[in-house]
């Protein structure tokens, strides 16, 4: 894409804070990244780990092999499950067949598969707040055998068909914009007056700051750019929330997918990524906007996260280190 001649107006460049990767992202890079540094390449993973193109390429060049289905993962492979989590069948067939296995689920996806697990020993009809056919809504709803139903929105909510309609519990999924699913945990409970809860929000951490970062950004700006690829569903709730404030919004991959005629007659540009997406993408956004106009950079105030999850043994710093030194003695 040719760049015009001339500069645009100046441009005053808005950052979101927090932005970028999460807890639960961090954690799940960091698995495949040791499992190659320990185990050596392929590595296979369930699902792309984290739903980010530059992410997914990276580690694919450097020995990841991502499946959608476990028959094309070799006898004695070294096999990661993805940040959204995996059915219990999926988890059945790794152990089956004697895979080394590291779940990368993050850990609020697995309270949600514990709560699910919880709610239906406790005899109740489960209904989860999700988008179907989304990873971690095939996860989850793959906890049970049955009883468990998805809905999207208020015609799904009336079109459900329960045993007991005294016996109904609700969970969401952890990458909603917490708008949309209290509208419709409210319009279940009004068809359910007596259904259940868990008994913490399910909506992430990191999904909740991200959406209140972007709802501060939409009164500064007159334009938001979200980093995070389309199949990201934290990302593209981050594009709706700013549409949602009146403020045109566009998700991009990389900087090189911004049209420089988005920012025709604007001057003021939001900047924001998915949990997702890696923070030198928004490095490099930022100087493609600095190649279009003379800019100002305004980092906005906001939450300053500090959670950091554990990692799966197998996976520690002593074994990462143990992996180098052998192979020193052998180079």
């Amino acid at each position: 894409m040719s760049e015009p001649n001339t500069k645009r107006t100046p441009l005053k460049i808005y950052l979101a804070q927090p932005r970028g990767f999460c807890a639960g992202v961090d954690r799940a890079i960091a698995i495949v990244e040791r499992a190659l540094l320990v185990y050596g390449r392929p590595i296979y993973v369930r699902h792309e780990i984290v739903h980010n193109r530059t992410v997914v390429e990276n580690l694919r060049s450097r020995g990841a092999i991502f499946i959608d289905d476990l028959s094309e993962v070799p006898d004695g492979a070294t096999l990661v499950f993805s940040a959204h989590g995996v059915p219990k069948s999926v988890e059945e067939e790794a152990a089956r067949r004697g895979f080394r296995v590291f779940d990368a689920t993050c850990p609020l996806v697995t309270k949600v598969h514990r709560e699910v697990a919880r709610m239906r020993d406790a005899g109740y009809t489960v209904v989860m707040i999700g988008h179907k056919g989304h990873p971690e809504v095939e996860g989850t709803v793959g906890q049970v055998e049955d009883g468990i139903l998805v809905v999207e929105d208020e015609a799904d909510v009336e079109a459900l068909q329960v045993p007991d309609p005294e016996k109904v519990a609700y969970v969401t999924q952890t990458t909603l914009s917490l708008d949309d699913s209290q509208h419709l945990a409210e319009t279940l409970k009004k068809r359910f007056p007596h259904i259940v809860q868990p008994k913490k929000a399910d909506i992430c951490y990191a999904t909740q700051n991200r959406q209140d970062a972007v709802k501060e950004l939409a009164q500064h700006v007159d334009i938001v750019l979200v980093i995070g690829s389309s199949t990201s569903s934290n990302s593209n709730r981050l594009r709706e929330v700013a549409e949602r404030y009146h403020v045109p919004a566009y998700l991009v991959d990389t900087a090189e997918d911004v049209d420089p005629a988005w920012l025709s007659g604007r001057h003021r540009v939001g900047v924001t990524a998915g949990a997702s997406a890696p923070e030198p993408l928004v490095a490099e956004l930022v100087e493609r906007l600095k190649g279009l106009a003379e800019t100002e950079i305004v980092p906005l105030e906001g939450v300053k996260e500090n959670m950091a999850f554990p990692l799966p043994k197998g996976l520690w710093q002593k074994d990462v280190d143990a992996a180098l030194a052998a192979k020193g003695r052998t180079e």
